[in-house]
């Protein structure tokens, strides 16, 4: 099942591996997103001409820090 918030969306199966690999939901992770001070780049090594990646360094509210990588839903 796929869940859409607000921009994001991800595989409701796929958000239940992350959460016992990683101990986070995909929802607690959007925080990283609105982390003024959060550092972003081109994840280079892992993007194709198809698709693009990105990865981010932010702050959860609880003031965690993580490093996610994403892709745009329109691959760029």
């Amino acid at each position: 099942m796929t869940v859409i918030q607000g921009q994001f969306e991800w595989d409701s199966e796929k958000n239940e591996i992350n959460i016992k690999k990683h101990g986070f939901s995909f929802e607690e992770v959007l925080d990283v997103f609105d982390d003024h001070f959060a550092i972003e780049a081109i994840d280079r090594e892992n993007s194709s001409f198809e698709e693009t990646r990105y990865k981010i360094i932010g702050r959860l509210k609880t003031q965690i820090i993580l490093f996610v990588v994403y892709t745009p839903k329109d691959g760029r």
